[in-house]
């Protein structure tokens, strides 16, 4: 019977030495195989940058290949396994390679006045180059690494895309990708037709436009008001000049009018200077006898004589 309890007091000292073994090879084994395990693809650093309206000027900064793509575009599709492996040697060659979606961001698309695509850019530091060679991996190697951006000439300053002009350029084509949401959405989701879209559009176009002229009218207003209806005497001058105006009036009537009588009076002087001019007493001439100036001058001339003539006698 002693043996009995022995034994089994041994077996159960026993037991738990052999579950904190087996505990501890679980643990060294899973321990091992995290450690063994390669990590996955995920972790991995992107070597290829996607720019955003959000992060577009990180892009100020240093040196970077930008690559302006869309989804649907198939020159587009040919070139990203290219643009890819070209990623692969940015970090080697201390160069960032990026790559824009227009169809996601239009307003990059506006700030960079992409017209066609796929469009490459080289940027460093802030001064941005396009780029027009072929589009092979080795040939994008050699114009980074020999510096042949160097030959193209780079976009002059009032097109940069941190320009005023660039700036209003990126608002409006945000502006026209919104109206073309709104669209979409009013056609596909609301059932409205597109004759409906377009005068609605035309509607808030109108409206707009004319809210934004009052606005206008009523800030110029607040800052440069008008002098004449802030002055408190405004209406006196106003009457007073009037009153001044209709008193000037007056006074040219009565000189037109004293100048219309002046020239009657004229008138009437030379008739009769002509009616004395008649005859050398100064009697009309009879009716029928009228002679010319020439003819009455000697007459008058030859009268004189033949007075001087008789005093003489």
């Amino acid at each position: 019977m002693a043996c009995l309890l022995a034994g089994r007091s041994s077996s159960s000292a026993m037991f738990p030495l052999t579950r904190r073994t087996t505990h501890r090879s679980w643990i060294c084994c899973v321990f091992l195989a995290m450690c063994l395990t390669p990590l996955p693809a995920s972790a991995k650093r992107d070597s290829l940058r996607e720019v955003t309206d959000e992060n577009w000027e990180e892009i100020l900064s240093g040196e970077w290949m930008i690559e302006f793509y869309a989804p649907w575009c198939p020159a587009c599709q040919q070139l990203q396994p290219v643009w890819k492996e070209f990623a692969d040697w940015g970090e080697d060659m201390g160069v960032n390679i990026a790559k824009v979606d227009v169809t996601d961001q239009p307003g990059l698309s506006g700030r960079f006045i992409i017209t066609s695509l796929p469009t490459i850019y080289h940027c460093k530091d802030g001064v941005f180059r396009k780029y027009q060679g072929a589009r092979t991996k080795d040939d994008f190697l050699s114009f980074v690494d020999e510096q042949k951006w160097q030959a193209v000439e780079p976009v002059s300053s009032w097109l940069g895309p941190s320009s005023i002009l660039m700036n209003s350029m990126s608002a409006l084509f945000k502006l026209s990708m919104f109206i073309r949401r709104c669209h979409n959405y009013m056609t596909e989701q609301l059932g409205i037709p597109v004759w409906g879209s377009y005068v609605i559009f035309g509607l808030a176009t109108l409206f707009s436009g004319l809210a934004l002229g009052l606005l206008l009218v009523f800030i110029a207003d607040f800052v440069f008001p008008s002098r004449r209806f802030s002055s408190p005497d405004y209406y006196q001058k106003k009457q007073s000049l009037q009153q001044a105006r209709l008193l000037q009036q007056q006074e040219d009537e009565h000189e037109a009018d004293g100048e219309e009588d002046d020239d009657e009076e004229e008138d009437e002087q030379e008739d009769v200077w002509r009616r004395r001019r008649g005859s050398p007493e100064g009697r009309p001439e009879p009716k029928g006898h009228g002679f010319s100036d020439e003819a009455l001058r000697k007459r008058v001339v030859g009268n004189r004589d033949d007075e001087d003539d008789e005093e003489d006698t």
